[in-house]
């Protein structure tokens, strides 16, 4: 199985050069590549998306525009409070985060005192209580005098 292709060249209505390829029992299709025109390649392509859009001057007395700088001069206010907003809430999470973190700290601390003072109470407890207990087999017998007699 061989497989060939062929080149196409065309210029498109803004001057650029459009290569289109077309591979042969590969069952594959390609897309067509954009190529500047000048042999310098000084130029850049111009996709199929932006080929409808013209930069021309923009007249900066009119409505349209004046309507356009108002709309983005709004958003970019509102993106720029959204945005301080949102820092302020960070800010105030954290602040929130450490205070609880201290108020943890201090219950552990607390905590760790209690288990101190408990488990020495118990081990003083336990050693008393040993203390007073006789092992079993270590009991001594005590007779009664009354009965000792008959």
């Amino acid at each position: 199985m061989s497989k060939t292709s062929q080149q196409n060249t065309s210029t498109d209505a803004s001057g650029a050069s459009v290569i289109h390829t077309q591979a042969h029992s590969s069952g594959l299709q390609q897309v067509p590549q954009l190529v500047p025109v000048s042999p310098g390649g000084g130029g850049k392509a111009v996709p199929p998306s932006k080929q409808g859009k013209k930069n021309s001057f923009v007249d900066r007395n009119s409505d349209e525009y004046r309507q356009r700088r108002e709309r983005n001069n709004m958003a970019v206010k509102k993106s720029r409070l959204k945005s301080k907003q949102k820092a302020q809430d960070t800010l105030q999470r954290v602040n929130q985060l450490k205070e609880e973190n201290e108020r943890l700290e201090a219950k552990i601390k607390l905590l760790t005192k209690e288990l101190s003072v408990l488990k020495d109470l118990f081990l003083e407890h336990a050693h008393n209580f040993a203390d007073n207990v006789q092992p079993v087999g270590t009991e001594s017998t005590t007779t009664n005098p009354e009965n000792s007699g008959q």
